[in-house]
């Protein structure tokens, strides 16, 4: 699709820079964290003070969220300091007795100043596969799980992850002002093959591969019940502008965060790349898009090329390698942003994400 001028130079405006800063958290031998410190999420509490969110991976690839108070140094170190746990397998939908693992998963955490209330979205691998589940919280230190996100039968998807919630009320297609979030529905053949399933989705019309899709709760029934949040009235797929990544699936990365041109979102894409042995190999990165202030299906923006592609050792190499994942976003200025991201499935990287002036 030829680009027109008024996109040509939006894209120039908007030019994405991506520096990255180094490793934040990496695992250790305690039992809980020894296979992976990853995909985290992050929240300012009402202090100020920034809170990392990771999840942590035992052996069996049983998986929990903890939480993390990060001291940052004037020189922009971070230090992180004591692990809690903020969640552990413990409801049904966490917990299965079949190969694979089972737990809380990738998380991602949004405070939505119009119901006062922390939300954050975590992938349960449970008995059905993986599915989105909630948890709330006044402060972000202490949460309160609130169950699975439950959507009409008829768009109820075979499996779900990559949820993560927009900070403001804006309308549903429907007009109904609602609480929106990302979410990617996910195939069978993802959940029964993983890294494996790169050739047989990639046969599929991209119409039917996997992507954003963007779900709608309404505002009022939420400040009527915060229970409200697991019901999900309204979901459209995003249909996104054609670019030179994310070919295989693209999915919801960190928080959409307003930037004057609408709404800002640092996603994930994969793609299939050849490895030496002739082996099909997947790899994830990210990009960047802006989505309409008023109308979440506009497409702004989308990076033509992806902007964090793997390319250190702990990206290329670690628990499943040739992967960045991107799940926080913390403000640091006007056209500034803390990104943190997975690095390999093994532990978390941390960068600077600049928009043009």
């Amino acid at each position: 699709m030829k680009e027109t001028p008024d996109a040509i130079l939006l894209a120039a405006q908007i030019s994405p820079h991506f520096e990255r800063l180094g490793i934040v958290l990496k695992p250790n031998e305690l039992m809980y964290e020894r296979l992976g410190v990853l995909n985290p999420a992050s929240a300012r509490l009402r202090d100020g003070t920034l809170q990392l969110y990771p999840r942590m991976v035992a052996p069996g690839n049983i998986s929990s969220i903890g939480s993390f108070r990060v001291e940052e140094h004037p020189d922009g170190t971070l230090v992180a300091g004591h692990c809690s746990f903020v969640l552990e397998p413990a409801a049904p939908y966490e917990l299965r007795d079949q190969p694979g693992g089972y737990g809380c998963e990738d998380p991602r955490v949004t405070f939505i100043p119009a119901i006062d209330h922390y939300v954050m979205t975590y992938v349960a691998f449970g008995p059905r596969g993986p599915e989105v589940a909630l948890a709330v919280s006044g402060d972000g230190l202490e949460w309160e799980r609130l169950g699975l996100m439950g959507f009409r039968e008829s768009e109820a998807p075979f499996a779900d992850k990559d949820a993560a919630f927009f900070p403001e009320p804006v309308r549903s297609p429907a007009g109904v002002p609602s609480l929106a979030f990302f979410h990617r529905p996910t195939l069978q053949v993802s959940v029964g093959k993983g890294q494996r399933a790169g050739a047989e989705l990639g046969t599929l019309f991209p119409s039917m591969r996997e992507g954003i899709s963007i779900g709608y709760v309404p505002l009022d029934a939420v400040k009527a019940s915060i229970q409200s949040l697991c019901t999900v009235v309204e979901t459209h797929r995003l249909t996104l502008p054609l670019a030179d990544w994310g070919h295989i699936k693209v999915g919801a990365g960190a928080p959409p965060v307003r930037v004057r041109e609408g709404w800002l979102a640092v996603i994930h894409g994969v793609d299939e790349l050849e490895h030496p042995s002739g082996a099909a190999l997947l790899r994830y990165c990210a990009g960047v898009v802006i989505l309409g202030a008023e109308q979440l299906d506009r497409v702004v923006y989308r990076s033509q090329k992806p902007l964090i592609v793997p390319e250190v050792d702990g990206e290329i190499h670690g628990t499943v390698g040739q992967v960045v994942f991107p799940t926080a976003i913390d403000r640091r200025g006007d056209r500034t942003f803390d990104i943190y991201y997975g690095m390999a499935d093994y532990e978390i990287g941390r960068g600077r994400l600049t928009l043009g002036p």
